[in-house]
């Protein structure tokens, strides 16, 4: 039985269950699970992820984990009891991972590997957590690491900023919306603009130095140089380097590597250097031989900088600034200059240095370390525990620090000035120096050359050679012990270092220098000239007394007794003393000792503000205990000057050097203070200042002291507090009495206004400044409420005036946000004391719109106190008081700032966004606290309606404000989900009183039309879009606030419906406004809003009869709109359902006819219905990048439909130019020109102005007309369309001509001649055309379940042409076989694709007929203005005849007529009509026949004008026709057609076999000629094959029992139309009667799949080996003679040649007319241009005649041919057959006769107006390009109109009309005008 469970609420599957038994649930590893119910070991629940799906699951399988519920029942909640940091980890993890996988699948690997390593450290981080043995610090710092990452991670996958407090996650609802809004922006401003520290260190690493000639150790000292100052910045860092030039200690990793500690900003400049000198350990010149001298000397080496700045610039150029660089080492010419070789570097004096050789260099490794060092151990505990020598700044860093205890005495050997001694050469001088102690002792390890190194107990300078006058300048630090510095001196030994062999150290002087004078003072900082006193060799000093006696500097500093004997030789030294614990300042020493010197107290306080600061915050202890000790000693005497000296303490530590020292003066008072009388004194003195302040005329010193206030309190009420302590609390009326009486002089002190000076002025504001820092003091004596009145009582009685020269205001208004922030105003008593006060300056100061940043602090935290809380009266009571106060000038606050210009400078914006952000959290906050109680009594509050309807509109002006989209930052969707629960909260309230006030008798149309727009503004808001959500993202905000989108619908339907009639007011202006809401994809929301529109049409019905405004207004509004990527498919079946809706509401259609309301309703509701399809579909072509024939193809659609079905002139406009621009985009510039000739047809040349439109400008209609009519030809030119450009150009020469503007006339005239030249001498590719077809319903609408012909693109064949489509259509399957598709296939969820290759079927025979056009001119008219395309499948009828195929071969003809002709404004249209014929294996011979005579005639004439290349595929093509009839191939026709059988059971045929017989001959014949000019032509090397031609020639010819050719065909074959004398038969006689061909009804043309893995398809095949392998023998000549005189006998004289005038008009023109001498020259014509650069001239060698391909007018057939390129366009090539629809009937017309050629074309004659260009009417005596009907001039001048929909103007012709007049001479349709555009 399943229980509910009690405790077992929540848990984690720890092992993966398929659910695979009944009601199982699914799980996976990870998963968390919520369990509602329990039995005998299984669990019943659901996966948080997906709630909606509930099941059963092992009870086992599942981890259980603690969790809270809430709401327990049906809804509980389950919230994990573990830590948040956790829990949100734990969430975000989860999301993270399935974000993760898309980075893979969008190939961003790089943020796809730091993801990975991230989300693992979290891992290993989370793993830690859990566990739980972490300590506290550590714990806080994995959780700061934890959220780091969180919200590093967050920010990179463009997820929300999450508030955090102490990081945990806050709840918007347990805070203040103020609160959440400074949590949000700390954490906004930490991501975007991270605090600059002012604390920098610089972490340095020595590798190697690289250098020819080492062999020598090497010592390195690297320091921080400032180049502007000329002194070092920092101390030294030591490393020794072995001969090699690498670390001696490599295992000491401290050794190696430094960090320069406490470097400021300023020390990050450009003249800041690294500088490195090198000593090398030695002999004393680095070429001397090893057995010289043994001695070791420290040389000088070399000398390396690198400038900070080039540091920096590695630093911003890398991502990881720690980088190798490698320096060049330097030595200079001269060792003299050693001491400042490193400023000759810098300053590039190079004639003073070289390089130490060709390949010296340094290499180190540096990096900068921003942050405090406490800091930088966090963030890089590897540098600390591998080691890190700490080198530190030279002095105090820019903040001293209290515990920072040093005590470090830095002497440089600066130079000196020796005697020769008796040498004939300087001396080579080496300084020991040591350190020695009072007793004479040498102080060991207290000598330090640099970090890096263990300090020493001597030290050995470096020698420089043969010098008198050596310059060092080697600092050294000497880390003396204090408690050693008094009686320590240091000693100087100099000494000669000879070269010789020996190499011996002569002692030849010494000097000595004390550390510490006798008065306690030490060495004084600066420069001291040592006296150098002369010694023998072998002077002991041991006993350093009889030394210290003597003189030991010039100038006699000690005033020895003893004199010296005068010297010649002294020595330099610099000093400089940074201790905490030892001082130079004799002022301080005597203040500390004042008991010594009683008598001089008032000399030495007088003395004690000229003491160096560092001095005395060094010794503040001391010094604060000397003060009081003096106070206490004679109050009355020293109280004032001790009152300043400690107000000359406290101000020092506001100094930024000394802050730090504040908490040691605090711990002073706390602990260390004894001065219980002290009291007394200070407030005496203060109470004296503050009333002098008013009649003194120097202010500084007073305001010195009430700067110092805060700490004058501290001392006064600890001393109180001491003296109660030990009194008992005696006097406490007294201290109250002073205490009151210091605060009545601060009163009247504030409240004296300036009169024409601004000095006391700035006194009260340092009052004023200081004066919040008070209370926290107060409070410790006195009550909170006495404070809060003395203090309400101070800010009272300051002025409200506003001074001229120094306004008061921003310091009270400072001095009030304190107020606020502090502990008194957190007191609820205090706080309502104060409040009033608070409220009081902050309106004043809203209203004059100043002070906003420090008015929004205060209001921002005030609203941080106030809690929502109703059962306290107090907080209903301060939202009383900031409801009455605030909220008006609040809104106008916000108005205000919202309506400035934005500010230009990027600080000055980011305040302008802060104080904008801070009221509106405001703003928010003081609604969400209102209860209703509140709202009641604002409302009551307004006196009239006016001041009502003013409150509405700006309340709802502001929530606009706050909706919009830049309010906050992108990530702030928590702030966004608060601010919208608040609004919709406030609306619900206010919505009651604008029904109450402003419906009936009060109606206000601008307050409603604001409501109305709020709340679609409202819905519309990109952060409510709840399915743009992830899944957990969703379930929170709908668990916390619901779907605030479907409150706010049900609230506009319900304020619509109390609308009434004043409805109509609204109607059409909120159509658009209300369809917006309907296209949210909210289900719920949509059937709320959706009947509105019922509203609207019925009450527009009852206005004006009709609702074409809800019409018009809803297509523009639903095109702008779902252009945005709004509504989808769902959207439009609800649309739709609006039909079926009539019902529910009958009501709405009392007042009007059901069915009149009922049709129009129908009808606008389809059309919004179908243009949403087409809409749809071009939004989501409009997502592909890339420009395809699907994203063009549903802009056509489009475009027609604004054309055809709702007439929008302008939108029709804009898709023209959308269409154009697609095409331009995709180097379609034919159809670019075509799309933009649909624009220019609307235009007219007049001077009507046109009003600016899209890129248009203002100007003429005239004007436009030109600019399109140029960028038109301009395309027609790059499409290489020339003949369509000449037909504009022409138009637009006559209008120049009529204006006479010549200069444009001549250029137009040029490019008119240039268009010519091209025709003739550039090759034009003639393209390939293909069928396809789209079935299944998961094609966009335009395209489904239709077929079209598409032009494809240059050299673009089948297969390539089949890839692109399966590209643009990747989900697409192609259909495998050729039949028509099933039903199946057009209702399946699915998308299938049929392609093949399709024949043009042109329409300008009489061109294409004209042999002496050149092919160039030809070749455009075979694929330019086709309406028809045709496909030929050859298949067997009846019994196969295997001896004999052609007997039974039929061949199906599938003719495709499109909507438009190609090309177009479109690469493919649709299909239009298709009608299919069968052709029987007679006909089909014929065809054959007639199209190799045609090749051969075209190669022949080609050969001979000299226009082929070489003669091979005339060669091939003989060779194949005659090779091919020898084998039996015309044989067969004369076994299946010319036998007895055939002959008698088909006399209808007569004609045909007649026809067949005379097809037969004319080969021959002109293979015989042929032959001839193959002999004139061919190669040498050929002859033996022509020989062979020749000899199998003849064998045909009696194989056929030719003997001679007849009469009529002894001429040359040239003079024959089309190259055969079909033309002489009667053409009625052509006509294939219906016995004789059967029209096969198909929905569509049978195809090959668009992919097919072999050569040829297998019909293709089957039909070449059907034609090639015929055998077999025919019936005897005489009796196939016999047979040909009975059928010439049947059918007359039409096969004779017509010649005879009697004949009938249409039956001149015959061939026999035309014939003329047999002559070669006749065969002149120019070569045939092949359609593309794949399709040469040459034809392949095939074994039957029967095997052609077309050249010509004539194309080719895939009856007999297989496509070589493709292994399916094998069946897509048909032999020419024109159909025609006539009387019901299909007839099939052989091509030849030129009326039946001008009757079928008649069938286009009413076509309708077409995107293309056709013909002109040829009527004129001068010979023109056919003019397209486009272009064509109108008849009339009356208004152009918009062409009716293509379907309506189809019509078919009767047969005897005359189609081809029709078409030549076709009108142009009338265009329309558009109005302005």
């Amino acid at each position: 039985m399943w229980i509910p469970t009690d405790n077992e609420k929540y848990g984690v599957v720890i092992a993966s269950f398929r659910g695979t038994v009944p009601h199982g649930l699914p799980l996976e590893v990870g998963d968390t699970v919520q369990i509602l119910e329990k039995c005998d070991g299984w669990y019943r629940g659901f996966v948080l992820k997906s709630p909606s799906i509930k099941g059963i699951f092992p009870a086992t399988y599942i981890h259980l984990k603690n969790a809270n519920v809430k709401n327990k029942g049906q809804f509980e909640t389950i919230i994990p009891t573990e830590d948040t940091v956790i829990t949100e980890m734990t969430g975000t993890l989860r999301e993270w991972g399935i974000m993760w996988k898309q980075l893979y699948v969008k190939n961003e690997g790089d943020l796809f590997h730091r993801l990975w390593h991230v989300m693992n450290e979290l891992l290993d981080l989370r793993r830690q957590v859990l566990v739980g043995h972490l300590t506290h610090d550590r714990m806080k710092d994995v959780k700061r690491h934890i959220t780091a990452r969180l919200d590093w991670g967050n920010e990179q996958m463009g997820l929300d900023l999450v508030p955090r407090k102490e990081f945990s996650m806050v709840d918007p609802d347990e805070i203040s919306v103020t609160e959440l809004y400074k949590l949000m922006e700390h954490r906004h401003r930490k991501k975007d603009t991270p605090i600059p520290t002012s604390t920098h260190h610089l972490f340095l690493q020595m590798k190697s130095l690289m250098c020819a000639n080492l062999g020598e150790e090497l010592e390195v000292f690297f320091s921080i140089y400032d180049s502007r100052e000329n002194h070092p910045v920092s101390e030294r860092f030591f490393v020794k380097l072995n001969k090699n030039g690498l670390p001696k200690f490599p295992e000491r990793m401290e050794r190696q590597c430094t960090l320069f500690v406490d470097l400021g900003s300023s020390d990050l400049r450009k003249d800041i250097y690294i500088i490195v000198h090198i000593i090398r350990l030695g002999r004393m010149a680095a070429g001397e031989k090893k057995n010289t001298c043994n001695a070791q000397y420290r040389r000088p080496f070399g000398c390396a900088v690198l400038s900070i700045a080039d540091l920096l610039q590695t630093e911003r150029d890398t991502r990881d600034s720690k980088e190798d660089h490698m320096l060049k080492v330097y030595m200079c010419n001269t060792e003299s200059e050693w001491y400042q070789i490193h400023e000759n570097i810098i300053k590039k004096l190079n004639a003073r240095y070289n390089l130490t050789s060709s390949n010296a260099g340094l290499s180190v490794a540096l990096q900068l370390l921003h942050g405090d060092i406490d800091q930088i151990r966090r963030e890089y505990p590897v540098l600390f525990t591998r080691g890190v020598a700490i080198t530190r700044k030279l002095g105090f860093s820019d903040i001293i620090m209290p515990g920072d205890i040093r005590n470090d005495l830095y002497v440089t050997l600066e130079r000196g000035e020796f005697e020769k001694g008796g040498k004939s050469v300087a001396r080579n001088v080496d300084v020991t120096m040591y350190v020695l102690d009072s007793e004479g002792q040498i102080l060991k390890d207290c000598i330090s050359l640099g970090s890096g190194e263990i300090p020493v107990s001597e030290h050995h300078s470096f020698v420089l050679y043969h010098n008198n006058s050596p310059r060092w300048a080697e600092p050294l630090k000497l880390p003396i012990p204090v408690d050693k510095f008094r009686g320590a001196h240091i000693r100087l030994e100099f000494r000669h270092c000879s070269t010789k062999e020996k190499g011996e150290k002569k002692l030849f002087g010494f000097s000595f220098v004390p550390l510490m004078q006798e008065d306690g003072r030490t060495l004084p900082d600066g420069i001291h000239e040592l006296l150098v006193h002369k010694c023998e060799e072998n002077t002991s000093f041991h006993d350093p007394a009889r030394y210290l006696k003597l003189q030991y500097c010039k100038g006699n500093l000690h005033g020895n007794s003893q004199p010296v004997k005068a010297s010649k030789e002294t020595f330099w030294i610099s000093s400089f003393l940074c201790s905490t614990k030892l001082t130079q300042n004799g002022d301080l020493l005597d203040f500390l000792k004042w008991r010594a010197h009683p008598e001089r107290i008032c000399d030495i306080l007088s003395k004690f503000k000229d003491i160096d600061g560092a001095e005395i915050v060094k010794f503040l202890q001391d010094t604060l205990d000397a003060l009081f000790g003096i106070l206490d000693e004679n109050s009355q005497k020293y109280g004032l000057k001790v009152f300043d000296s400690l107000v000359h303490i406290i101000n020092l530590l506001q100094d930024i050097k000394f802050q730090h020292f504040k908490p040691v003066m605090d711990t002073y008072i706390e602990s260390h203070f004894a001065g219980a009388l002290a009291y007394r004194d200070l407030i005496k003195v203060l109470k004296r200042y503050i009333d002098r302040s008013i009649e003194a005329e120097r202010q500084e010193h007073i305001q010195d002291v009430l700067r110092a206030q805060e700490y004058i309190f501290k001392y006064i009420i600890h001393s109180r507090s001491l003296y109660t302590l030990a009194t008992g609390g005696q006097n406490e009326e007294e201290f109250r009495s002073n205490i009151y009486e210091l605060f009545q002089s601060v009163r009247y002190f504030l409240s004296i206004e300036s009169q024409g000076s601004s000095i006391i002025t700035q006194t009260q504001a340092v009052f004023l400044s200081s004066f919040p820092a008070v209370y926290s003091e107060l409070l410790k004596l006195i009550d909170v409420r006495e404070v809060a009145n003395l203090v309400r009582d101070t800010l009272r009685s300051m002025p409200d005036v506003l001074h001229v020269e120094y306004s008061l205001e921003a310091v009270k208004l400072q001095c009030i946000a304190k107020t606020v922030e502090s502990q008194l105003f957190t007191n609820p008593d205090s706080r309502c004391i104060l409040l009033p006060v608070v409220l009081h300056h902050l309106h004043m100061h809203l209203q004059e719109q100043k002070d906003l940043t420090m008015c929004a602090r205060i209001l921002s935290t005030t609203f941080c106190l106030i809690k929502k809380d109703s059962s306290e009266i107090t907080a209903s009571e301060e939202v009383d008081m900031l409801v009455d106060s605030l909220l008006g000038v609040l809104l106008r606050t916000i108005l205000e700032i919202s309506n400035r210009s934005q500010p230009s400078g990027p600080t000055i914006r980011l305040q302008f966004q802060d104080v904008t952000g801070e009221f509106v959290a405001c703003l928010l906050a003081l609604l969400r606290q209102m209860t209703d109680k509140h709202y009641q009594q604002l409302l009551e509050s307004f006196t009239s309606k006016d001041d009502l309807r003013d409150f509405l509109l700006q309340i709802f002006t502001v929530f606009k404000i706050l909706i919009r989209p830049e309010m906050f930052p992108k990530d702030w969707t928590i702030m966004r989900l608060v601010t919208n629960n608040v609004i919709i909260t406030t609306i619900l309230y206010l919505s009651d009183a604008l029904r109450k006030n402003f419906l009936h008798e009060g109606f206000d149309f601008k307050v409603w039309e604001s409501y109305f727009y709020l709340a679609v503004i409202f819905i519309n808001q990109p952060c409510l879009q709840l399915e743009m959500f992830s899944p957990s993202k969703r379930k929170k905000v709908l668990e916390k606030y619901g779907d605030m989108r479907v409150t706010m619908g049900c609230e506009i339907f319900s304020m619509w419906q109390n609308l009434g009639e004043h409805k109509l007011q609204f109607i059409p202006g909120l159509i658009g406004p209300f369809l917006e809401v309907t296209l949210v994809p909210q289900a719920d929301l949509r059937n709320v809003m959706i009947p509105i529109f019922h509203d609207m049409m019925d009450w527009e019905q009852r206005r004006t009869g009709n609702f074409k405004q809800v019409e018009a207004k809803l297509i523009d509004k639903l095109d702008s709109l779902m252009s945005e990527g709004k509504g989808d498919e769902t959207y439009r079946e609800l649309f739709n359902s609006i039909i079926p809706l009539f019902g529910p509401y009958p009501s709405l259609l009392k007042k009007i006819e059901r069915e009149t309301w009922r049709e129009s309703g129908i009808s606008l509701v389809a059309t919004v219905t179908r243009l949403m399809e087409r809409l749809l579909d071009y939004r989501d072509c409009m997502k592909v990048a890339e420009v395809d024939g699907k994203k063009i193809g549903c802009t056509v659609s489009l475009l027609n439909f604004y054309k055809t079905e709702i007439n929008k002139e302008e939108m029709y406009i804009r898709y023209i130019h959308k269409l154009y621009d697609l095409h331009l985009k995709a180097q379609n510039f034919t159809e670019a020109a075509y799309t933009l000739l649909l624009y220019d047809e609307l235009l007219e040349w007049s001077e009507r102005p046109l009003r600016e439109f899209l890129h248009y400008p203002m100007q003429t209609e005239w004007q436009r007309k030109e600019i399109l009519h140029l960028t038109i030809i301009q395309n027609f030119d790059k499409g290489k369309c020339w003949e369509n450009g000449i037909i504009l150009c022409r138009e637009l020469a006559d209008q120049y001509e009529s204006f006479y503007d010549y200069r444009n006339l001549s250029k137009m005239r040029m490019m008119e001649a240039s268009f010519y030249d091209k025709i003739m001498d550039q090759q034009r590719l003639e393209p390939e055309f293909f069928r396809v077809g789209f079935y299944g319903k998961k094609f966009p609408f335009f395209l489904r379940n239709k077929e079209f012909v598409c032009r494809g693109h240059d050299y673009e064949r089948l297969e390539a042409f089949q890839q692109r489509m399966l590209n643009e259509f990747p989900h697409a399957i192609a259909m495998q076989h050729a039949n028509q598709p099933e039903e199946t296939i057009f209702q399946a969820d699915a998308q299938y694709l049929q392609i093949y290759a399709v024949i043009p079927i042109p329409d300008n025979h009489e061109i294409l007929q004209k042999e002496a056009i050149p092919d160039h001119i030809k070749s455009f008219y075979r694929v330019n203005n086709i309406w028809r395309f045709r496909y030929d499948r050859p298949f067997h009828k009846g019994i196969k005849d295997k001896e004999n195929e052609f007997k039974s071969l039929w061949v199906e003809r599938t003719t495709l007529t499109l909507v438009q002709s190609l090309p177009g404004i479109s690469r493919w249209f649709e299909v239009d009509r298709r009608e299919v014929v069968e052709m029987s294996p007679l006909e089909n011979a014929i065809e054959v026949l007639e199209n190799k005579n045609q090749q051969l005639r075209t190669l022949i004439t080609q050969c001979q004008s000299r226009q082929m290349q070489n003669i091979n595929p005339l060669t091939m093509c003989l060779n194949g026709v005659i090779d091919a009839a020898v084998n039996g191939g015309l044989a067969r026709y004369q076994e299946a057609f010319f036998v007895k059988d055939y002959i008698l059971n088909h006399p209808e045929d007569g004609e045909k076999i007649s026809r067949l017989r005379e097809l037969m001959f004319e080969q021959a014949h002109i293979l015989e000629y042929g032959l001839a000019v193959h002999e004139k032509f061919v190669p040498q090397d050929m002859r033996p094959l022509h020989k062979k031609l020749v000899d199998q020639f003849f064998v045909m010819k009696s194989r056929l029992g030719i003997q001679d050719f007849p009469g009529y065909a002894r001429v040359s074959p040239i003079h024959l139309t089309n190259g055969s004398p079909r033309t002489c038969r009667n053409p009625t006689l052509g006509a294939i009667s219906p016995d004789g061909a059967r029209l096969v009804n198909r929905r569509s043309p049978l195809s090959y799949p668009a992919f097919n893995r072999y050569s040829s398809s297998s019909l293709s095949s089957q039909a070449s080996a059907e034609v090639s392998n015929i055998t077999g023998q025919s019936e005897s000549s005489d009796e196939v003679f016999q047979m040909q005189q009975t059928l010439t006998q049947q059918i007359g004289d039409s096969c004779m040649p017509r010649s005879d005038p009697n004949l009938s008009a249409p039956e001149k023109g015959s061939p026999a007319k035309t014939y003329r001498s047999f002559s070669p020259q006749a065969f002149e014509t120019p070569p045939a241009n092949p359609r593309s650069p794949h399709k040469s001239s040459v034809q392949s060698l095939t074994p039957s005649p029967t095997d052609y391909q077309s050249l010509g007018p004539v194309y080719n057939s895939p009856v007999l041919s297989g496509s070589s390129s493709s292994g399916i366009s094998s069946l897509s090539r048909g032999s020419v057959t024109e159909t025609t629809l006539t009387d019901g009937t299909i007839t099939c017309t052989l091509i030849g006769s030129e009326e039946l050629i001008k009757r079928e074309n008649g069938t286009f004659a009413c076509m309708p107006p077409r995107y293309n260009l056709s013909e002109h009417g040829t009527g004129t005596s001068r010979r023109r390009a056919p003019l397209p009907h486009s272009l064509s001039v109108p008849p009339s001048a009356e208004p152009p109109a918009l062409p009716p929909k293509p379907h309506v103007l189809r019509v078919h012709r009767s047969e005897g009309e005359n189609r081809m007049d029709e078409i030549l001479v076709r009108p142009r349709s009338q265009p329309r005008k558009v109005s302005q555009l």
